[in-house]
């Protein structure tokens, strides 16, 4: 499960960061530690799974460059499989409070994905979709991605993220059909 952010604290609690905020509140919930080792690019932990082991991930790069983090990560892994890998990251074409979960597909103009997939030269890895909603006009797209939120729009956020967060749990206990089939719903 790798969650897609940018670093540093200006880009805390922003919509862009609902992945990798997610995978940050799983490794909270479950008691572990997000650790950073040697020649990784990437805050990892493990975490016992009824499939086995599986590693929750948020790369340190900056969210249009989380392909670097990937390499250094599959290794640690061990992970052959890239249909394995769950990338969870924001999603402007799905309403806030919607999430979908699926395999491979279209990037949908969004540069971490395009960072990874050129990495890994396929498309073909999971992604557990976040709705952000879109901005209201495309010159407000960075203040709308990137900008903090107060109030109601704050705690709708964390709700998404929470969602998101039960999405990755029910990835890691039930695996991935069960999952879509409850997410997708």
């Amino acid at each position: 499960m790798v969650g897609l952010a940018n670093p540093g604290t200006q880009y805390e609690g922003s919509r862009h960061n609902v992945g990798g905020d997610a995978v940050r509140l799983v490794a909270e919930r479950r008691h572990v530690t997000l650790r950073l080792e040697k020649r990784q690019r990437a805050w990892s932990a493990t975490v016992a799974t009824p499939s086995g082991p599986a590693t929750l991930a948020v790369p340190t790069t900056f969210m249009n460059e989380s392909g670097a983090a990937l390499p250094g990560l599959l290794r640690r892994c061990s992970l052959d499989d890239l249909t394995h890998l769950v990338i969870v990251h924001d999603e402007l074409d799905l309403e806030p409070g919607r999430r979908q979960l699926r395999l491979g597909g279209g990037l949908a103009g969004h540069n971490g994905l395009r960072s990874i997939a050129s990495t890994l030269s396929t498309q073909e890895f999971a992604r557990l979709r976040v709705g952000i909603g879109k901005p209201p006009t495309k010159e407000q797209g960075a203040d709308y991605v990137f900008g903090r939120l107060r109030g109601a729009r704050r705690a709708a956020l964390r709700a998404d993220v929470e969602a998101a967060a039960d999405a990755i749990e029910t990835l890691l206990e039930e695996g991935f059909e069960e999952a879509r089939q409850r997410v997708n719903a």
